[in-house]
């Protein structure tokens, strides 16, 4: 393990749950309130920002999410992806959890509820819309979000920061290609030039911007990397705030008028939260890992990166999507349930380690292979 991982590791094990992020629930429905509003007293403003494209791309919107996202994809350590090799198992639940489950079990979900069983209730022209923002959710697994359940749970900060790492790095090239796959086979026609052009404007254009940036500030030291995030932190919250205005600005004549939509989108993120968590949770235990890798293994598929959703139904289906709310859904409820899933694993911490054979969570090699695992169960 390299020094610098380790402490990237450390580092962001120990960072505090801001106030932004504590109370995200509160801040996303101030949004709601502002944006309706706004929408509905300067609906000339807003349609002007609507018509600013290029190639099918917002530029406001564009320039939002490069700012909300580029500090995010900082805290993100590429060089931890060797790391993977201490916990095959747990990266393997969490890669089967988030690659071959999540988004398929959420595009069954949204079929149940969305087209069958709340379909009389949601306006029909968005169905297919509210479906494919539903799969574009949860084709993103969570990139920073995790560090903090990661650390309310105790979890193993070198496991957390690799298995973000590996994420982001499969993300790059298999995001699109699932969520094509799965609106074909919804049914839902999607402009795959726009889908690949989502891809590199919000994920692999701010990957390299945030790791080239990266790598400049810490060849200056830890402190001026440490610094540095300090003050471009403020930057993502509030690009952040202000897409959601714009969004709900666009949207409030929809909710306005079935103000029920948002609750009954959130049904089947929230089964799908609640599903892939314990899947997850249950399979470490099953495999005999440890209760510090099975938290934040759990907690990565549970959790979404809601800023690429966000951005890419957006420039999919436009702000007035059914798509583009039903991605905002997900940040909505996002930190109340996932702190109740937080507790859960928490308040089970002594059942699970029950279950766990002693003998099924050592190193699966003696000599050097057992030494190693002992240092770093030290380093604990």
């Amino acid at each position: 393990m390299t020094v610098q991982c380790e402490v990237t590791a450390k580092r962001a094990a120990a960072a505090p749950m801001s106030v932004f992020e504590r109370y995200l629930t509160v801040w996303v429905f101030l949004c709601i309130v502002a944006g309706i509003g706004l929408g509905q007293w300067l609906p000339d403003l807003f349609r002007a920002v609507g018509r600013m494209e290029i190639a099918q791309v917002n530029l406001p919107v564009g320039l939002l999410i490069w700012i909300m996202i580029i500090p995010m994809l900082m805290k993100v350590d590429f060089g931890a992806l060797h790391e993977i090799r201490g916990h095959v198992r747990g990266i393997g639940v969490t890669l089967f959890v988030n690659w071959l489950v999540k988004p398929f079990s959420m595009a069954l979900l949204a079929w149940i509820f969305i087209r069958e069983l709340f379909a009389p209730w949601l306006p029909a022209e968005q169905i297919d819309s509210y479906v494919a923002g539903l799969i574009l959710l949860a084709a993103a697994p969570c990139t920073a979000m995790v560090f903090v359940w990661s650390r309310l749970t105790d979890g193993d900060p070198i496991f957390t920061l690799s298995q973000v790492a590996l994420n982001d790095t499969i993300m790059v090239f298999t995001f699109a290609p699932i969520v094509g796959l799965l609106l074909g086979i919804s049914a839902i026609t999607v402009p795959w030039d726009t889908l690949f052009t989502s891809v590199v404007l919000y994920i692999a254009i701010p990957v390299a911007l945030a790791q080239l940036w990266r790598k400049r500030l810490l060849v200056r030291g830890q402190q001026a990397f440490d610094a540095a995030m300090a003050r471009i932190g403020p930057w993502s919250i509030g690009a952040l705030l202000l897409t959601l205005v714009l969004l709900f600005a666009f949207q409030g004549d929809a909710i306005l008028a079935q103000p029920m939509i948002i609750a009954l989108l959130a049904v089947p993120i929230l089964i799908q939260v609640f599903f892939n968590s314990s899947l997850a949770y249950l399979l470490n235990r099953a495999l005999g890992e440890k209760h510090r890798v099975a938290c934040p293994s759990a907690l990565i598929g549970a959790s979404n990166f809601f800023e690429l959703a966000v951005a890419a139904a957006i420039s999919l289906f436009g702000f007035e999507s059914g798509a583009a709310l039903a991605t905002v859904v997900g940040v909505l409820i996002e930190v109340p349930v996932m702190l109740l899933v937080v507790r859960v694993v928490n308040a089970s911490k002594d059942w699970y380690e029950a279950g766990v054979r002693p003998e099924a969570s050592a190193p699966s090699l003696p000599g050097r292979g057992a030494t190693r695992g002992g240092t770093r169960s030290g380093a604990r």
